[in-house]
């Protein structure tokens, strides 16, 4: 990724999703409900979110904003029915470019223009750390991550006693384990390789997950010849890296990049170096790669990701409702916590409505991290997400004051100390024009090293 030092008109469009007032009754800091409010209609809050829009990974972003989407409408609607109209007045989603620079100036335009307590993004990791660090700490917002998935967030200095950079997928410490494991033969034990190079985009995400990858298939044997770090920004060619990948003859190249650089370097590897054995992750599951180098080279190539159980009540509705409302036949890795992010978000709006705060103005990032822990902690009672009237219900929950653990459409939202939470890791494959999840390693199977 590259910075831009300017902000194109198209970067600065917001995408608004209007509230409409109606009439609520709040409650104490004690719940259930005391006292009603004056005005009759519950405050609402804006919503943002930084998405890739445009830029390396501009194939996700419309993803992640349609899933954010999803969930402030059922939020909204559960709301208008609960507490008498909707708590999420706009949802104002900003384009990141796939850039750290464009993020940092699309979230301070937004935080400053439209004061926003909680952002729910973005994908990128260095992204992400870049928004956090420069501008949602700083101003005491909520940020929760979709598909940020670099060890580094788990101890960013930065929130080390802020408490407000939560995430909801997995670190990739175990997405690197998984994909160690498929190389050196564990899941399938015809396929594996004892020299591997990996060619990584220079930024937390790719130094993070190479490097976890490297540590893990080293502790079990194999020798990884090179790791290769390539510019953020996508470039025209990537010839030196690659000679410094490929110099020694890795019998396996893995790949940790994003779409448009990934697709360049492959092109290059496969017609300059006569080289096609790669794998990939999440950061390249995509379709956009198929097309620019063509299907018969990639099919059947292994990659990793963070997932999710498809199987699940949460997923289930979620799929269905997504599907239906927002027309995507299929979606990628991440936008299930996409939904999952912005669901908690509406629920922690709501349980602080619910104890009594009658002014969105006065709704802090601080405010929805504690409602937000609260959701996360276990308790007997689980309710899942996806579906319409679960969501109603638990906003019944909520204002009644019964205690619920959410449990999402990409799994239980159990956040630790660090804000980080366990999903299971997905093998997937090229096969044809698609991309097919072929196994799910579940979090408890997967080891520690």
């Amino acid at each position: 990724m590259s910075d831009h030092s300017t902000l194109p008109q198209s970067r600065r469009q917001f995408l608004y999703t209007l509230g409409v007032a109606g009439g609520s009754l709040v409650v104490s800091n004690t719940l259930p409900f005391t006292r009603a409010l004056a005005a009759g209609a519950p405050p609402a809050i804006n919503l943002g979110q930084i998405a890739t829009l445009t830029g390396s990974a501009a194939e996700f972003g419309p993803y992640y904003r349609d899933a954010v989407q999803l969930a402030v409408n059922q939020i909204n609607k559960a709301a208008t029915e609960v507490f008498g109209g909707p708590i999420i007045a706009k949802h104002i989603t900003v384009d990141t470019a796939t850039l750290p620079t464009v993020g940092v100036q699309a979230a301070r335009q937004m935080v400053d223009t439209n004061h926003v307590p909680v952002i729910i993004g973005g994908w990128s990791s260095g992204v992400t750390v870049a928004v956090a660090t420069s501008v949602a700490l700083p101003a005491g917002i909520l940020q929760i991550a979709n598909g940020a998935t670099s060890p580094l967030i788990t101890v960013l200095p930065a929130d080390a006693t802020a408490d407000l950079l939560f995430r909801t997928t997995a670190s990739d410490a175990l997405q690197g384990i998984v994909a160690a494991q498929l190389v050196n033969g564990e899941i399938y034990p015809k396929y594996k390789y004892a020299r591997v190079s990996t060619i990584y985009i220079n930024n937390p995400y790719g130094q993070g997950l190479s490097n976890s990858f490297t540590k893990a298939f080293e502790h079990r044997g194999g020798k990884v010849l090179a790791q290769v770090p390539h510019p953020e920004e996508v470039q025209p060619t990537y010839k030196s890296e690659l000679s410094l990948a490929l110099k020694d003859k890795p019998d396996l190249l893995l790949c940790v990049s994003y779409p448009a650089h990934t697709a360049t370097f492959l092109k290059e590897s496969r017609d300059i170096f006569n080289f096609t054995n790669w794998q990939f992750v999440d950061g390249n599951a995509s379709v956009d790669i198929i097309k620019d180098v063509g299907a018969k080279y990639l099919d059947g190539k292994y990659g990793t990701a963070p997932g999710e159980d498809t199987s699940t009540p949460a997923y289930k509705s979620f799929a269905q409702e997504f599907k239906t409302d927002f027309k995507h036949d299929t979606f990628p890795p991440f936008t299930a916590s996409a939904y999952d992010a912005a669901l908690l978000a509406g629920l922690a709006t709501a349980r602080v409505i619910a104890a009594g705060q009658t002014d969105a103005s006065k709704i802090t990032g601080a405010m929805l991290r504690d409602q937000m822990r609260k959701i996360s902690a276990a308790t007997k009672q689980s309710i899942d997400g996806g579906d319409q009237t679960r969501i109603t219900e638990m906003l019944k929950a909520i204002k009644s004051g019964a205690d619920f653990h959410y449990t999402g459409a990409s799994g239980p939202c159990v956040f630790d100390k660090n804000g980080d939470v366990i999903t299971p890791v997905n093998i997937w494959k090229f096969d044809g024009n698609k991309i097919d999840t072929v196994e799910l390693r579940a979090a408890s199977t997967i080891p520690k090293d």
